[in-house]
Parts: C-alpha cells; sequence; structure tokens
C-alpha cells in the first residue's frame, strides 16, 4: 500500500507516523486536557466545553455536526472507501465538587472522574490520525464524538428537560441512541481517566452496575413548627422514615447482585419554622444485572411507601430509565489490550472485574461492539476534591496513542479485522428493545 510520496506503506509504518504525530501536539493534547480542567460544566450545559471541541475539529478539517443532544458535537474523517464507522468519544461534562481546586465557584461543578482526560485523548487520537495522512490507508471512517451529560446528576432539572419534551434521557449517550446518532455507527471506543495502582498504566475489560434513577417527592401539611406542629403532616419525617426503611431492606440484597442504592434530600422544607410539607430525593438503585435492579427497586419502592404510609403524607415516586450495566466485548478489548502493551509493556497492563459505578458507554454497549478502558495518571479517589491529574502524558497522551493505534488496527487496509469484530458480535438487544426496555421498567411511554 502506497503512500503519498509513492512509498509503500506498512501498517506498522503507519502507526510510527501517528505516534509521531501525537508526540509532536503533545503540549496543545495536555494543553486541551487542562483548559477543559479549569472549565468545568455540568450535562446538557457544557457549551464553553463543545465550543472547544468544535473549534479544534475545524483545525482539522473534520466534517462537523453540532448541536447533538443539546451540547454534543462530532468531526467525521471519511477514507471514502467502504468500512465500519468507528466512534471515539469523549465525554463533556463534570461533577459537582465544590471542595475541589478546579471547582467552578458558582456552579460547584469540578472534573473530579476525568473527563477533561477523555476529551483531551479523543482530540488528541484526531490528530494523529489526520495529521499522518493515516486515513488514506484505512477503510471506512472516524467518528470523534463529544457527548454531553455521562454524568447521571441534577436529576430533576434533567426530568423537566424530558417534560419539556428536550431530550428523552437523562444520559447523553443514550439520547443519541435515541435520536438515531448510533444507527450508522459500528464499534466504539473511549477511555477513562483513572487512578490506577503504582504499577497499572491500563486497565481493559470488566463489567459494571447499571441502574434506574428515581424522583422522590413527599407531600405534607404545613404548619407553624412551634405553635402548632400537630396541625401539620411532616413530610421530612416521612422521607426520613422512608429512607431508614431501605436502610433495613439492605440484609435481603444478594451479595453477588452488588445493590447500590444512595439517595440524598435535595429539598428538606421551606423554613426552619414552619413543619416541612415539600420533601425531594434523588436516588439511583444499582446493580449488576437487569433482574437485580427490577429486584431492588421494587422493595426501595415499597419502602419510601413505607415512610409516607405512616405519616399521613402522600408521596410521588417517579422511576426514570438509568443506564444499562457495561459488559464486554473480547475482541476490541483484546485488540486495545496489545496495542497498550506494546506502548507500556505487559506488565503494566491490567485486566478489569466488576466495578459498581455506572456509565451510560453501557447502553452503547448492548447494541454495538464497544470498550470502556481506563488509564491512569490521575491520584486521589474518584468524585471527591482529592481528585487530579498527576501525570498528563498518561492521563492524556497515553489513551490518544492507543485509540489510535486500535483504529489503524481495525480499519487497516481493507478493515478486514473491523468487519471481523462486527460479524462475529451478536447483539444483547436491537434498538427497538432497547427503547421498549426502558419504557416497561420505567412505566415511561411516549
Amino acid at each position: 500500500m502506497k503512500g503519498r510520496q509513492g512509498t509503500v506503506m506498512t501498517k506498522a509504518g503507519l502507526k510510527r507516523s501517528v505516534l509521531e504525530q501525537i508526540d509532536k501536539h503533545r503540549e496543545k493534547i495536555i494543553g486541551l486536557g487542562q483548559q477543559i480542567m479549569a472549565n468545568p460544566e455540568l450535562g446538557y450545559k457544557e457549551f464553553k466545553t463543545s465550543a472547544l471541541v468544535k473549534h479544534c475539529f475545524a483545525e482539522l478539517g473534520l466534517d462537523i455536526t453540532e448541536g447533538l443532544a443539546i451540547t454534543g458535537v462530532s468531526g467525521v474523517l471519511c477514507s471514502g472507501k467502504d468500512g465500519p464507522n468507528v466512534c471515539i468519544m469523549g465525554e463533556l461534562d463534570a461533577v459537582v465538587c465544590p471542595g475541589h481546586p478546579f471547582a467552578d465557584p458558582i456552579t460547584g461543578a469540578a472534573h473530579a472522574c476525568g473527563h477533561n482526560g477523555q476529551v483531551a485523548s479523543m482530540i488528541g487520537s484526531a490528530m494523529g490520525l489526520v495529521y499522518s495522512g493515516g486515513i488514506e490507508h484505512l477503510s471506512g471512517k472516524l467518528t470523534f464524538l463529544g457527548v454531553p451529560a455521562e454524568e447521571y446528576v441534577e436529576v430533576e432539572y434533567r426530568q423537566n428537560l424530558r417534560k419539556q419534551g428536550k431530550i428523552r434521557f437523562l444520559g447523553g449517550k443514550q439520547e443519541l441512541l435515541a435520536r438515531g446518532f448510533f444507527d450508522d455507527v459500528d464499534m466504539a471506543m473511549m477511555v477513562h481517566m483513572a487512578a490506577l495502582k503504582p504499577d497499572t498504566k491500563v486497565v481493559v475489560g470488566g463489567t459494571s452496575n447499571g441502574f434506574i434513577g428515581k424522583l422522590v417527592k413527599y407531600k405534607g401539611r404545613e404548619a407553624h413548627a412551634g405553635g402548632s406542629p400537630h396541625m401539620g403532616i411532616n413530610a421530612l419525617n416521612a422521607a426520613i422514615l422512608g429512607l431508614m426503611a431501605i436502610h433495613l431492606q439492605r440484609e435481603t440484597f444478594e451479595d453477588e447482585d452488588h445493590i447500590r442504592v444512595h439517595p440524598i434530600i435535595t429539598k428538606g422544607g421551606d423554613l426552619v419554622n414552619v413543619i416541612p410539607a415539600d420533601v425531594r430525593i434523588e436516588t439511583y438503585v444499582r446493580g449488576k444485572t437487569l433482574e437485580a435492579i427490577k429486584d431492588a427497586n421494587s422493595k426501595v419502592t415499597r419502602a419510601l411507601r413505607a415512610g409516607a404510609e405512616a405519616i399521613g403524607a402522600q408521596v410521588e415516586i417517579e422511576d426514570i430509565p438509568g443506564y444499562l450495566p457495561r459488559v464486554t466485548n473480547e475482541m476490541l478489548d483484546e485488540v486495545f489490550t496489545a496495542n497498550a502493551a506494546h506502548l507500556v509493556g505487559e506488565h503494566m497492563v491490567d485486566s478489569g472485574t466488576h466495578g459498581t459505578g455506572s456509565s451510560d458507554m453501557g447502553d452503547i454497549m448492548h447494541l454495538i461492539p464497544a470498550i470502556h478502558p481506563s488509564c491512569g495518571g490521575a491520584k486521589g479517589m474518584a468524585h471527591s476534591e482529592e481528585f487530579v491529574v498527576d501525570d498528563p502524558d498518561t492521563a492524556y497522551v497515553l489513551p490518544a496513542k492507543i485509540m489510535a493505534l486500535t483504529a489503524i488496527d481495525v480499519l487497516w487496509g481493507d478493515a478486514s479485522l473491523g468487519r471481523q469484530i462486527i460479524d462475529n458480535f451478536e447483539p444483547l438487544m436491537t434498538k427497538e428493545e432497547y427503547m421498549d426496555m426502558w419504557e416497561q421498567l420505567t412505566g415511561d411511554g411516549d
């Protein structure tokens, strides 16, 4: 296969060229990661980050589409030859962590989960593949995607967006899936930044919990808290009893199901001298399988209703589509692992196990071949103020290289490996089954 100068290009030669380009643009890739770190935004509000990604895509000459699920933006690099569409993703949003050193002073948003690294490495992989001219040796196309709203936060705010018809799902990848963005995507990958063990730089594979989201509103009756509390119905007391009832259910959860229920009270009343009549709770019910999630969710609902019944309050419980458990794709994992081992050594690459967190990448994994490995480069506990970048090369540059090399492997020549991965993939559900599944689980029709 000949390159631009008429010389024969091998796959190994193309990989070297891509790595050289990523190294050449190392400072820019790291700078992007740090710039995003310093400007965190919450899901479906990532307008600054989206604009930055769009600017980078424009510099690379990609075919840009913006306004995807409100703030998402994609850039496409097409070979002009028939082949799979490989999507390389980076998540735009942050979490709320007001104590983080790079937290937004107004919103409390902070990249305490490493999404700034995802976006930087996604753009870094695009730089390597564009500036090397590598696309002429590949078949198919590469879609680089800045995806919004992975962190399932501000549940009431997003539920209001749903009721206004602006979104159908609280998670950005789910929303894009529902809108048809992934209809012509054949496989997908992204890399999560993590604080790994000192002797590990990359973790590949593993599974994770899925969950159902819940919005809970207890309604009582207001009264003077000092003068006539007996005339009121204390919605906060009802909520506290409901939460206690959830805790008393925990011994009924099977260990192997990895159930996690972690509610927060987002409104505990209106004034200290008024009996609380409006109390609101947000929570997830997480588990390893859909069956486990459904079982735990019914117990949580029953417990929440019991709190209202005991106090004489009313309760409204909304079940909202959460995320599906992450699953694995062994063939794509193997390609990624081989490239990681080539760059950092086999001894620095580990296999994932089961994680009790969740990601809307699990939803994508049920429909197409997709992977969600992790690279180190951070220190501190995720979603805490201690989580910061410790090693920029591992956090930003290394994942860019591994994703670019993996894209080359699956699209090289006539994309025979990519086609093989697709042919061997058995979807766990169709898109129609996916949409129906969430409707049945949450009672949420059109």
